[in-house]
């Protein structure tokens, strides 16, 4: 049985549960709902929800560490099912993009973002595919953290919402269709 996983990004605990940090949880939750997942159960520092999609088994994984170590249990995870860098794919914010916009990628840096920083230095790659999330950027002097780490309000909101609803579609995409279709549907 091939096994794929698909990781979102995020923080632990309720407070944090809307904010723009935790869009890869928001996303997986969504296509977690869409794959039928029954449960969440804790697996190698993470919830791991395992899910029958066509011939592949899918690890739906959401890290219950902080961002900054995320990729301890991605790492764990990918190898007790032997699982390379290229059959994963990470769903997370992106301050690059504007909101309500999302793009997917395979392979490149970190871009400064501390979660894929951590998966990049635990796995010893950077061959996965990403489906980034736009979160724009604080607004004047606010603080990168204290930005990321708020519940969106309003009309950016709504984009938000959108995007993530994207973001679940776009890596359904790419696991049915490949990373290439997907780029060229949602890009």
């Amino acid at each position: 049985m091939d096994y794929r996983l698909i990781a979102g990004l995020g923080n632990p605990g309720p407070e944090y549960e809307a904010t723009r940090h935790n869009a890869g949880f928001l996303a997986l939750d969504l296509l977690a709902d869409e794959l039928g997942a029954r449960y969440w159960k804790n697996e190698s520092g993470a919830l791991v929800a395992h899910v029958q999609h066509g011939d592949e088994e899918l690890l739906l994984v959401k890290p219950q560490a902080y961002m900054n170590t995320s990729g301890g249990p991605i790492s764990k995870l990918a190898a007790a099912y032997k699982i390379a860098p290229a059959e994963l794919l990470v769903i997370h914010d992106e301050m690059d993009l504007d909101p309500g916009t999302i793009r997917v990628k395979v392979g490149g840096g970190h871009g400064g973002h501390n979660g894929l920083k951590s998966i990049h230095a635990k796995l010893g790659s950077d061959a996965y595919t990403r489906v980034r999330v736009g979160t724009g950027h604080p607004p004047g002097r606010k603080s990168v953290t204290d930005f990321v780490l708020q519940v969106p309000r309003g009309a950016e909101a709504e984009s938000f919402e959108h995007a993530v609803a994207l973001a679940a579609d776009a890596a359904l995409c790419a696991i049915d269709e490949g990373a290439t279709t997907a780029m060229n549907r949602f890009n």
